[in-house]
């Protein structure tokens, strides 16, 4: 026999339901004694966007399994507001926010270096890979397909609702509240390693004589040894990231 719930989810959760089960309380027939986390994810909000669950008014974790009358509220992940004396089903959020991408998010790491994030990516990663970077290195998932997001082993993760590169890096830094951690220049933007700073005489052999001529401060990267200066693309990057910046305040 069929039970029934009534769930109820909130603010950006609702991006995952069809439009008759957004911001209203909605009866969902299941069988058996599915997790909470089962139920949610059945209506194909993925777990890890989820930070609070209260069952019939008192907080519970994912392993807690739904009963027939049960009345369930979802939340998504709190920014601002204090939720500690009641049950996180969520993870702690990471002391240092560094990323993974799924290979449809290239440009978007992209950014992400260009303003001094870890950003790990691969046009050839597979779901399994992404996976177990994920976990296996505490690092955020970004991603485009919320069955990825559905694996129990991804512990931090985000569906990029945007298609836009720009848009999306603007919506990454939001969820994220990076706005105070962009620390520009500070990463390569082709392996992800860090940059430092060299001398003139160390990057004369590796790079143009126009180049040579007019700029006087270098930076290396530690890992492909690419060297970077601050020629016309840097310019362009710069404007990118004050637009950027201000917007963010705003």
């Amino acid at each position: 026999m069929a039970s029934t719930a009534y769930l109820r989810f909130y603010a950006e959760l609702n991006d995952f339901l069809p439009p008759e089960k957004r911001q209203v309380t909605f009866a969902h027939s299941f069988f058996g004694r599915p997790t909470v986390k089962d139920l949610v994810e059945s209506l194909g909000v993925p777990h890890t966007e989820v930070d609070l669950v209260l069952v019939n008014g008192r907080s519970v974790d994912f392993s807690q399994h739904a009963g027939d009358g049960d009345r369930i509220s979802v939340y998504p992940v709190f920014e601002a507001l204090d939720i500690s004396p009641v049950l996180r089903v969520r993870p702690a959020p990471l002391r240092e926010p560094r990323f993974v991408l799924d290979t449809h998010l290239g440009k978007l790491a992209s950014y992400l270096r260009m303003l001094g994030f870890d950003a790990l990516y691969k046009n050839d990663y597979s779901d399994e890979e992404l996976a177990a970077i994920s976990a296996g290195e505490k690092r955020i998932l970004l991603t485009r397909d919320r069955g990825l997001l559905m694996r129990s082993a991804i512990t931090h993760g985000y569906l990029v609702r945007t298609e836009d590169p720009r848009e999306q890096v603007k919506e990454v830094m939001r969820r994220f509240d990076l706005a105070d951690a962009i620390r520009p220049f500070s990463i390569c933007m082709r392996c992800n390693e860090t940059l430092v700073d060299i001398s003139r005489e160390e990057a004369m052999g590796s790079v143009p004589p126009r180049v040579r001529a007019s700029i006087s401060k270098y930076r290396r990267c530690t890992g492909c040894r690419r060297i970077y200066w601050k020629g016309t693309h840097y310019e362009k990057m710069t404007e990118f990231i004050r637009k950027l910046t201000a917007e963010l305040s705003s």
